[in-house]
């Protein structure tokens, strides 16, 4: 079963950058859509990115502009690069492959904190 380990959050200051990393382990990412999600305290999980083996993109309407999600299926790695962060950008992010059924796999995921 694919696992997956995020990594490249912090703290930054509204107006800052962020490169979020998710390594896979188990099976190549090569075959698969992945995506990025993230959830705030108190709030539903929100999908915001996701990629296809081609490479094709499609973004929340929260982050369109901002936010450019990558894949280095050399490397089983997706990443999320941030920009312009923002305070509702605070989250636990998380990144899985598509599509999210019940069986799902999730990663510990990694907080992104978005304070002045």
């Amino acid at each position: 079963q694919v696992q997956f380990v995020e990594s490249g959050g912090g703290s930054v200051q509204p107006g800052g950058s962020l490169r979020l990393s998710c390594a896979a382990s188990g099976s190549a990412l090569s075959m698969y859509s992945m995506a990025w999600y993230r959830q705030a305290p108190g709030k539903e999980r929100e999908l915001v990115a996701h990629i296809s083996p081609g490479s094709t993109t499609w973004y929340s309407n929260y982050v369109k502009g901002r936010f450019t999600i990558s894949r280095d299926d050399a490397r089983n790695t997706v990443y999320l690069q941030m920009m312009d962060l923002k305070p509702e950008d605070t989250a636990l992010y998380r990144c899985t492959k598509l599509p999210v059924t019940a069986a799902t796999s999730w990663g510990q995921g990694t907080q992104v904190t978005v304070s002045s």
